[in-house]
């Protein structure tokens, strides 16, 4: 997604398909604690849905804040995304 493809995000620096225990998750925050995932189609199948509760579950056992976009919010919805990305960011302080 073109607008992720600056590691800078709502002031914070993400790094991109990062690697954490056995995982790999779209966008992370070390500084923040925080996790983005951009879901499409697989994620909506039973079989993506209950790997994203094991890794999610995972991710938030160690301590970091796990969020979730639809790939279609993003692309019909960029400015709101952005805009919650930036009052989650906020919260975090």
């Amino acid at each position: 997604m073109a607008i992720f493809k600056h590691s800078q995000l709502a002031n914070c620096k993400f790094r991109r398909q990062n690697s954490i225990g056995n995982y790999i998750v779209d966008l992370f925050c070390y500084e923040k604690k925080l996790v983005i995932e951009l879901d499409g189609q697989p994620h909506f199948e039973k079989k993506g849905i209950e790997y994203d509760k094991k890794r999610t579950h995972y991710l938030e056992s160690i301590g970091l804040n796990v969020i979730r976009f639809e790939n279609n919010e993003i692309l019909y919805d960029t400015d709101r995304v952005l805009k919650d990305i930036a009052q989650i960011v906020k919260n975090e302080n």
